[in-house]
């Protein structure tokens, strides 16, 4: 009996570890003072009903209080010792999320990511919450104390559609050339995406320009923006699809 018993708390841990989804936080934010991305002007990929589903968030907790933070201005410039993600609200049955750490606790300052996985039959669109809790050290008469302050992050959404409205169709998507210089076509538009616009989006959420998509080829003049890294934000029927480029 002890055998058997032991074999199942073997074979369930390994059941678990395998189904547990890990993530490396992405150095392109390295150098950021904090954020979230993709951000919710981007937002997160789209998943389909019954097949498996898996996109990461990276972020950075500022190393002090911000305004952002704390509007109150109450902590504002205070340093912040860890931070810790605590749940993510909305999520639909059957997707869940892990972080690169297992414990979701990071450093103020400190790069770290979440991979957010599963499999679901649920469709529609989910409202997503992402929930932290954040330490700050406050000083007062020469005394410095721990307080945890909690907070929350919303705009993100989860669109849940069939897999032939939602992967079959937006899979062959794609963008040449990348890198680019003075133009670039986003290739693989299909009838039934019923595309509407694309915007060009900087990694600060800003749209640099925007147009409408006539044809199963978009070509876009790309002469007018800045060298580095943009997303082209696709608007179709069943949300939005991202693709990363880059203007040399």
């Amino acid at each position: 009996m002890r055998k058997i018993l032991l074999t199942f708390i073997i074979a369930t841990f390994f059941v678990s570890f395998s189904e547990a989804q890990s993530c490396t936080p992405d150095n392109l934010y390295q150098d950021s003072s904090f954020g979230i991305w993709p951000d919710t002007a981007q937002d997160l990929p789209p998943a389909a009903a019954g097949v498996a589903y898996s996109t990461d968030i990276n972020f950075i907790c500022p190393d002090n209080v911000t305004a952002e933070l704390d509007p109150s201005g109450q902590f504002v410039g205070n340093p912040i010792d860890e931070f810790t993600v605590t749940s993510v609200d909305g999520l639909p049955n059957g997707i869940t999320f892990a972080c690169n750490e297992s414990s979701c606790q990071y450093d103020g300052g400190e790069l770290g990511c979440a991979n957010i996985y599963g499999t679901t039959d649920s469709l529609g669109t989910f409202p997503l919450t992402i929930n932290v809790d954040v330490v700050v050290l406050v000083t007062v008469f020469g005394v410095t104390a721990p307080v945890t302050q909690s907070e929350s992050f919303g705009g993100y959404e989860l669109i849940v559609g069939s897999a032939g409205t939602i992967e079959q169709i937006i899979t062959p998507i794609s963008i040449a050339p990348n890198p680019g210089h003075d133009n670039i076509s986003i290739k693989g538009i299909t009838s039934k995406m019923k595309a509407e616009f694309v915007e060009i989006v900087n990694l600060n959420g800003q749209i640099a320009q925007s147009q409408a998509i006539n044809s199963s080829n978009c070509d876009i003049d790309i002469k007018n923006l800045e060298n580095g890294i943009y997303i082209a934000r696709i608007h179709y029927l069943n949300g939005i699809k991202n693709i990363r480029f880059i203007k040399n």
